[in-house]
């Protein structure tokens, strides 16, 4: 029950979040298919990794959600960079949520530790939303900064921690390592070569 609620709540944060973010570029039907989008390619990697891999539901449900933006990418017309900006932020407060429910039922503290690393997430990127444009580094100016750079942190920070503890919730066991590492180095490429636009 208490799952439910969460993922209930968090679908209609993660829904308004993106709704805000890119309203002013596109209108609101397309917003919220787009969104849909999302939230099955979430709810289809839930299943899959419920059903094969149980590990790995984390990663499915990412790539799950990640296949449904790009879907609405290409279906929709948003701008990619965009759409992975809002995706990263809309996607944040769920994520947390997560974690809170899990620390208060299972009294994980290490499920806590993740939860404030989440809000930790959430202010990085108002932080950088904020300022990135002032950055005499990034030229470009283009939307995406915020995104992207909070996402390469957050799964720098993953990457570390699994150094250490392996079995933390969503952790897919040592390869957790590799894996964080891989995605937050692809986040910081595309806001190098985003810089260079």
């Amino acid at each position: 029950m208490a799952s439910f609620f969460v993922n209930v709540l968090g679908a209609l944060i993660f829904l308004f979040i993106f709704w805000k973010k890119i309203k002013e570029d596109h209108a609101g039907e397309v917003i919220f298919s787009a969104g849909t989008f999302v939230i099955l390619g979430i709810i289809l990697g839930y299943f899959v990794s419920a059903r094969f891999f149980k590990e790995w539901f984390f990663w499915l449900e990412f790539l799950g959600g990640g296949l449904g933006l790009g879907v609405s990418i290409i279906r929709f017309k948003i701008r990619p960079y965009e759409a992975i900006d809002a995706f990263v932020i809309s996607l944040s407060p769920w994520l947390a949520l997560t974690f809170l429910k899990d620390s208060i039922v299972n009294s994980s503290l290490i499920s806590f530790t993740a939860f404030l690393a989440c809000l930790t997430a959430i202010f990085v990127y108002f932080f950088l939303e904020g300022r990135y444009r002032s950055f005499f580094w990034y030229r470009s100016g283009k939307v995406g900064f915020s995104g992207l750079s909070t996402l390469g942190l957050f799964f720098l920070t993953r990457s570390t921690i699994a150094i250490f503890f392996h079995n933390v919730l969503s952790f897919s066991g040592k390869s957790e390592i590799y894996v964080s590492a891989i995605v937050a180095f692809v986040s910081f490429l595309l806001v190098f070569n985003l810089s260079r636009q």
